[in-house]
C-alpha cells in the first residue's frame, strides 16, 4: 500500500475509502472496530495527499490503520471495556499515537477489548463481542481484538498492547504476526490501565505493533521506539540491526514443551514440523528444555504472581478477596500464584523483582549461544465464544482439561524478563483454524526475532486471508 502511495497510483483518500467500504461490509459480522474517527481520518488523508504532491514522504504517510481502544486518542473513548469509564474521553493522544500521526498514519478507528484487558477475548458490556473471521463462532483473541479487523482486511496495521500475550495470542488465533517489544523500548504514556503520568516506569506491560507481515511490524516499531524526548533528553535508543539477514545464519533454539502443561496435539505437531523444516536451512537448530534459564514451573508462578499484583492495583478490597478465594479454589499452579500476587506486600514484590533480575541474567547468557528461541504461542487454537466468566472456564485438550489461565504460560516466557517476542503463523489445523508460534529474542535486539519471523514468512508462507472474507477490495 505504501509503495502504491509513493508511486501515486493510489491516493490516501482512495485507500481510506477502500477500507471504510470494507469496514461497512464486514463489521456487522466481526464487531472489531468499535470506536471510529472518520472525519479526522479524511482530513488526515487529504493532508497526506497534499504532502505527497509536494514531494514529501514519511514512513507511514497516507496509510490507514487502527489503534486498540485502551490507548488514548484525543476526544475518543478510552474505556478498556469498563462500564464505569463509559463516558471517559481522552484529553490528548498517547505518545505512541502522536508518533504514528507524525509518521503520516491515517488512524480511522479503535478496536475492541475485554474489560480491564484481562481476558483472551474481545467482549465487554460497552461494545459487545468480536468474532474470529476464520470461524465466527470463535473468539478473535484478546485483549487486542483488532486481530479480526487485520485478518479480514479492514485495517492493514494496528497498535496494540501486551502483558499476558494480548498482541501475540490474537495474532496466533487469526493467522497474523504480532510483536511484543522489549520492555522499556516504547513509552507507555496514554494507556489504560496504567499511570496517567508521562512515560510512567512500569514492568511487564508494553505497547506494540500487530499486522499481516513481520516487515510491517518492523516498519511500525521503528516509528514507535525511543524515549519520550520531551522528558528523557539525556538518552536515546539505537536498535541494533538483526544479528543475521539469512536463515542460514541463525542459531535457533526450539523449546521442548514441558509435559506438565497441556498442549494441543496439532500445535505440538506444527512445532515439530517447523523444527524439521528449519534444520536444513538454519546454521543450527537445537531442542532445549530451558533448564539453563529456569525451572519453568517456578518461572511461570513468578510471572503469574507479578502480573496479578500489577493488574489488581486498583481493585477494591471485596473484589480482591473474592478473586483470591476463586484462585485458591482452582488448585492449579496459576491459581495459587495469582493468590500470592493478590496478597503480596511491597516486600514480596521487591523480592520478586530481584528474582526476575536473575532470570534476565540467565536469558542474556542463553542468547550468547542462540539467536532466537521458538515456542508455541498458545495452548489451543481459537476457542468458541465462552458463555461463562474466566474463573469458571476450563480448557479441554486431547481428552484432558486444565485451567484457563494456563493460556498465559507461553506468552509469559518472554514477558516476565522483558524479552522481545514475535508471533508468526504456523499453518492451519485440520479444522482450518490458524496455529501460531513465537520467536523470542535477546533484550533490546527486537530486530533479530522480527527479521527471523520475516524470513520464515518469506520462505514458508506469507499471510493467508480467511476464506470467507474476499481478499479483493
Amino acid at each position: 500500500m505504501l509503495q502504491a502511495l509513493r508511486a501515486r497510483t493510489l491516493s490516501a483518500v482512495e485507500l481510506l475509502d477502500l477500507h471504510l467500504r470494507r469496514m461497512e461490509r464486514y463489521e456487522p459480522l466481526l464487531n472489531s472496530i468499535v470506536v471510529r474517527d472518520i472525519d479526522r481520518a479524511r482530513r488526515d488523508a487529504v493532508q497526506a495527499d497534499q504532502l505527497r504532491a509536494r514531494g514529501a514522504d514519511r514512513p507511514l504517510l497516507g496509510l490507514p490503520m487502527t489503534v486498540k481502544e485502551s490507548i488514548d486518542m484525543q476526544g475518543l473513548a478510552t474505556t478498556a471495556g469498563v462500564e464505569e469509564r463509559a463516558n471517559h474521553r481522552a484529553a490528548a493522544d498517547a505518545l505512541t499515537v502522536r508518533r504514528l500521526r507524525d509518521a503520516g498514519a491515517v488512524i480511522f478507528g479503535k478496536t475492541n477489548v475485554c474489560p480491564w484487558l484481562a481476558d483472551f477475548i474481545g467482549d465487554n458490556p460497552l461494545f459487545g463481542r468480536t468474532s474470529n473471521p476464520w470461524d465466527l463462532s470463535r473468539t478473535s483473541g484478546g485483549s487486542t481484538a483488532g486481530s479480526a479487523a487485520l485478518a479480514a482486511g479492514l485495517s492493514p496495521l494496528e497498535l496494540g498492547s501486551d502483558l499476558g500475550g494480548s498482541i501475540r495470542v490474537p495474532a496466533a488465533f487469526c493467522g497474523l504476526w504480532g510483536h511484543k517489544p522489549s520492555e522499556g523500548l516504547i513509552p507507555n504514556t496514554g494507556h489504560f490501565p496504567g499511570s496517567a503520568l508521562p512515560n510512567p516506569g512500569a514492568v511487564l506491560a508494553v505497547q506494540g505493533p500487530h499486522g499481516r507481515s513481520a516487515a510491517d511490524l518492523t516498519l511500525c516499531l521503528k516509528v514507535l521506539a525511543g524515549p519520550d524526548r520531551g522528558l528523557d533528553a539525556a538518552w536515546h535508543i539505537t536498535l541494533p540491526p538483526p544479528r543475521h539477514t539469512a536463515l542460514a545464519q541463525y542459531r535457533v533454539a526450539v523449546l521442548d514443551p514441558p509435559s506438565w502443561i497441556l498442549l494441543d496435539p496439532e500445535i505440538r505437531a506444527a512445532l515439530h514440523q517447523w523444527t524439521h523444516c528449519l534444520r536444513p536451512v538454519c546454521h543450527a537448530v537445537q531442542v532445549t528444555d530451558l533448564s539453563e534459564v529456569a525451572d519453568l514451573r517456578t518461572y511461570f508462578s513468578l510471572f503469574r504472581s507479578m502480573m496479578m499484583a500489577l493488574v489488581s492495583i486498583r481493585w477494591p478490597p471485596e473484589l480482591r478477596q473474592k478473586t483470591m478465594a476463586e484462585k485458591l479454589a482452582s488448585g492449579d499452579i496459576a491459581g495459587t500464584a495469582d493468590a500470592c500476587g493478590l496478597a503480596a506486600t511491597a516486600g514480596d514484590y521487591l523480592i520478586w523483582l530481584g528474582q526476575r533480575e536473575e532470570y534476565r541474567a540467565a536469558w542474556r547468557d542463553f542468547f550468547t549461544r542462540h539467536d532466537v528461541l521458538i515456542t508455541p504461542m498458545t495452548l489451543v487454537p481459537a476457542f468458541p465464544h465462552p458463555t461463562v466468566p474466566p474463573s469458571l472456564r476450563r480448557l479441554h485438550i486431547d481428552g484432558r482439561d486444565c485451567g484457563f489461565d494456563d493460556l498465559t504460560f507461553y506468552p509469559g516466557l518472554a514477558t516476565l524478563a522483558g524479552q522481545p517476542a514475535t508471533a508468526f503463523p504456523a499453518g492451519l489445523n485440520q479444522a482450518g483454524l490458524p496455529l501460531g508460534l513465537q520467536a523470542i529474542g535477546p533484550l533490546l535486539e527486537d530486530l533479530t526475532p522480527l527479521k527471523f519471523a520475516e524470513l520464515v514468512g518469506d520462505n514458508f508462507g506469507a499471510f493467508e486471508p480467511p476464506p470467507a472474507f474476499d481478499a479483493s477490495f
